[in-house]
């Protein structure tokens, strides 16, 4: 005995019924400044970061340098890769301190 599919209009309305799902897009996040690699702007942050040791007079680490100068991590780096380059500040113990 062959049974006679049935197909129901109600599994079709339900299916019409349902929302489509909207994509939200999502806020893009801020993008940071870039930093200008150039030999001007990097002077200017190595000074930053050796007026930054000066005025704490004791080592500090590049967290603490770049809190003190109110510049950026990388910025910090940049100036100390100038300083370390003419000898003005010296690696102690994970710290960095003036020569």
């Amino acid at each position: 005995m062959a049974e006679k599919k049935t197909t129901t209009k109600k599994a079709a309305a339900t299916k019409a019924a349902e929302p489509k799902k909207e994509t939200v897009k999502k806020a893009a996040a801020p993008k940071k400044a870039a930093i200008v690699l150039n030999a001007e702007n990097v002077g200017f942050k190595a000074g930053d970061v050796y007026q930054a040791l000066a005025a704490a007079g004791k080592a500090l680490t590049v967290k603490e340098i770049a809190k003190a100068a109110k510049i950026s991590e990388e910025e910090t780096l940049l100036g100390m890769g100038w300083l370390f380059k003419e000898g003005k500040i010296v690696d102690a113990e994970a710290k960095i301190t003036l020569a």
